[in-house]
């Protein structure tokens, strides 16, 4: 009948606002869970773990440090380890950032063009290839490698923020397969 219909009409309204008010109240904490490029700079320090199938676990020191560099940045990183020999094995790396057109990305910036302009390594020339990333509260840094035979090898840095610090997973992969996992917490100093 006519009131069956109004009260239908009714309960399809209420239901739709309902929809509307969760989804307004979720924004807020979306927009919680979004860094900037802010939120993460500064300098950390820290420990992981890696997984060798024939060695067991390795333990390394780590260092990172985010810098503002204009309107990109400046990511810093070192490895420390012990080798078999007791001595230790020290690796470290410094890649400049710039923003691209497209929102939470950037373009490494490891040399000169002959203009003078910085720009990415050439991977058809045996160097990485790197971009960064921002999603979330995640950093993401890849490094594509072409291997000599035309296969690759992909590194992900994940460097997720958390209260006091940096959660970081290394992934190295070949022909998109996982080949190596390093899981650390890092402290901001």
């Amino acid at each position: 009948d006519g009131r069956h219909g109004v009260t239908m009409d009714r309960l399809a309204r209420v239901g739709a606002l309902a929809v509307l008010v969760v989804l307004w109240l979720a924004v807020p904490a979306r927009a919680a869970d979004t860094a900037t490029l802010d939120d993460f700079i500064g300098s950390y320090v820290g420990k992981s773990i890696t997984g060798d199938s024939t060695k067991g676990l390795s333990p390394r020191d780590l260092s990172v440090t985010i810098t503002r560099e204009k309107s990109g940045f400046v990511l810093t990183w070192t490895t420390m380890k012990q080798r078999d020999d007791g001595t230790m094995a020290r690796k470290s790396y410094r890649i400049a950032f710039q923003p691209t057109r497209r929102d939470g990305i950037y373009a490494s910036a490891m040399r000169s063009d002959k203009f003078g302009a910085r720009i990415p390594l050439n991977p058809m020339q045996g160097e990485p290839y790197v971009w960064a990333r921002l999603h979330g509260r995640t950093m993401t840094v890849y490094a594509l490698h072409i291997q000599d035979d035309g296969t690759y090898e992909m590194q992900v840095y994940d460097r997720t923020l958390i209260d006091g610090g940096l959660d970081l997973t290394f992934t190295r992969l070949r022909e998109g397969q996982p080949y190596r996992v390093v899981h650390g917490i890092l402290t901001r100093q």
